[in-house]
């Protein structure tokens, strides 16, 4: 198995977003860090922010909207187990038996404060909903990566967001960062899967050229039959971009429908539906057409 280059990953990353296309895997050093809730604010009635915050938080790396953080929980039996940072790899060594972790997008970092958001979606039976739901102001958190970046460009022409409620975050943060939209005229199409009429009022940063479509799941996931009938405007599919994130099952059909239609795609699955766990302990479900091993 080939080594990740795990050093110098901002240049890498910009000068990707900069002249790439497709999408390139960047290593960032892996940390483990133990930070402290200092704010818990309700953005939808399903939706949970928890700012947490600590001087380590200040060295977490991250240049991409996907990029996520993990949690990391005490074994069932409430001992720890929390995984042991190699330095000279810098990489976490994960010791048995391993401890639940779920991974959250990183919303937003602020490394002159050392506060990071973390957006939690609230649902019945979830190990980290449980917890979010009831920690409060003062409760410890320790946090696990992000281990790494699939970056993709900003040099197409058009973009197709097809996201659930669990990816909202990472369009959050795409458009919050996305000043270059309006510099290139780049124009967009999101399609937002979500099971409650209160999740559409999550704060999307309003941007020229940025549609943005709420799709009730009534009665099932109409996700990947709205987005392969979208009409995309006159594009070049060389010059359109899909990301794709959400239930697995759910967003399955695009990669097949990128590939066919030559639109270079990330197509994620950040849970799956009847698991309990899904990918606990490598990177987001990451599988998409086009990407390079960096």
């Amino acid at each position: 198995m080939t080594a990740i280059d795990r050093s110098h990953p901002g240049p890498r990353v910009r000068a990707h977003q900069l002249d790439g296309r497709g999408t390139r895997r960047v290593g960032y050093p892996i940390g483990i860090r133990t930070a402290t809730v200092v704010a818990r604010t309700q953005v939808t009635p399903h939706m949970l922010r928890l700012t947490v915050a600590s001087p380590a938080v200040k060295h977490v790396v991250t240049h991409a909207c996907d990029d996520h953080v993990g949690i990391v929980f005490p074994l069932p039996d409430g001992t720890r187990n929390d995984p042991v940072h190699d330095p000279e790899r810098q990489m976490l060594d994960w010791r048995s038996p391993q401890p639940p972790m779920r991974k959250y997008t990183i919303r937003r970092l602020d490394t002159e404060t050392g506060e990071l958001d973390l957006d939690v979606v609230l649902h019945p039976g979830g190990l980290a909903s449980a917890w979010a739901s009831q920690a409060e102001v003062g409760a410890e958190v320790v946090l696990a990566g992000p281990p790494g970046a699939l970056a993709f460009p900003h040099t197409y022409d058009h973009y197709v967001f097809a996201v659930d409620t669990t990816a909202i975050p990472a369009l959050a943060r795409w458009l919050d960062e996305g000043d270059w939209l309006e510099e290139r005229g780049v124009s967009v199409q999101v399609v937002v899967d979500h099971d409650h009429p209160d999740e559409t009022r999550y704060p999307l940063r309003q941007r020229p050229g940025v549609h943005v479509e709420w799709l009730p799941r009534a009665g099932g996931s109409r996700l990947a039959e709205v987005v392969t009938g979208l009409d995309l405007g006159g594009h070049d599919p060389a010059d359109v971009f899909l990301f794709a994130a959400g239930e697995a099952g759910d967003i399955k059909p695009l990669r097949r429908w990128a590939k066919d239609r030559g639109v270079d795609a990330l197509v994620t699955g950040y849970w799956k539906r009847g698991a309990t766990e899904h990918d606990d302990h490598d990177e987001h479900d990451h599988d998409d057409h086009d990407h390079d091993e960096e």
